[in-house]
């Protein structure tokens, strides 16, 4: 049996990303009962946080974002290696330390560079000096993020933990059959069969974020359509409520069991600026862990939006 898995501090992937479900792993991983004997699923990769923790024996990561899966492929292959990523921070870090804070930072050398040659490492760089690990491109395809405005960022502590996440990663996946393939989720979903089971943590809809292509309505109508009447058992990530308002798109999932959780959003260092966000795990009834559910949690139905 796979999951349930009682995890205390979940373990961070070397791509920094906004968003990140860091915090919900042990929610997560503690709520779903499924045997592993399929393969896993995770349409909407990201920064691969949730499956890399789950630790399943087969998997497909997907993504639409092609650097995204390539640095992951990159890792796979060997091509890159966390004594590789030493040796290119260790490089990179003072060349970035010796220029400003401005449109002069070498990280826009860097991120031109990436722009013509796509490498792995310089995404990797990016991910870890931009504004707030925000992915976003521009019309034209072109990473567009600005600098953190950092120029010391590469510190030996830093340099030291992002070697050690990417060691993390090499490791989990030495003994596992895992495939990182860049394609759209619906091609995803024709993958897979009823011992499968797929976790889904899309874009939100009416928040922009540039993350590599678009994300509409009628996506998350056919995302919810396509889960609930395929094959595979399912958690479905996504916000619930905020103090402003209720995910009236949560109604299109009728089928699963709904759980909720409370977290906080920090925005700055005061306390004022702590929002309290409600985070949603529709899962489907099969695989749902009951003998598990947190005090914190909340089992209610999607009626009452």
């Amino acid at each position: 049996m796979l999951l349930p898995k009682k995890i205390i501090t979940p373990k961070v992937p070397p791509i920094k990303i906004q968003g990140i479900k860091t915090k919900l792993v042990p929610f997560i991983a503690e709520s779903i009962k499924w045997d592993g004997n399929g393969t896993y699923f995770e349409p909407f990769m990201g920064s691969g946080v949730v499956g890399f923790n789950l630790e399943p024996n087969r998997a497909v990561f997907s993504d639409t974002n092609p650097y995204i899966i390539q640095f992951y492929k990159d890792i796979q292959s060997k091509k890159i290696t966390s004594k590789i990523v030493r040796d290119y921070l260790e490089s990179e870090a003072p060349k970035l330390a010796n220029t400003p804070a401005d449109k002069t930072s070498y990280f826009y050398e860097v991120r031109d560079r990436f722009n013509r040659e796509h490498n792995s490492l310089d995404f990797l760089f990016l991910q870890r000096s931009n504004f707030n690990g925000m992915i976003r491109f521009n019309s034209k395809g072109n990473y567009n993020v600005p600098f953190g405005r950092k120029p010391e960022r590469f510190q030996k502590a830093l340099i030291t933990k992002i070697v050690n996440q990417v060691a993390w990663v090499e490791e989990i996946m030495n003994s596992k059959d895992w495939q990182f393939i860049c394609m759209p989720f619906t091609e995803a979903f024709s993958m897979m069969k009823e011992e499968d089971f797929v976790y889904l943590d899309p874009p939100y809809i009416d928040r922009y974020d540039g993350y590599y292509d678009s994300w509409s309505e009628e996506y998350a109508v056919l995302l919810a359509e396509l889960t609930q009447k395929g094959k595979a058992g399912y958690a479905f990530s996504m916000w619930y409520e905020n103090q402003y308002r209720k995910n009236i798109h949560m109604e299109k999932w009728t089928d699963g069991k709904l759980l909720t959780t409370e977290h906080f959003y920090h925005l700055g260092a005061k306390e004022s600026n702590r929002n309290k966000m409600i985070e949603a795990l529709v899962i489907s009834e099969s695989n749902l862990n009951l003998d598990e559910v947190h005090p914190e949690q909340e089992q209610i139905t999607l009626f009452e939006i």
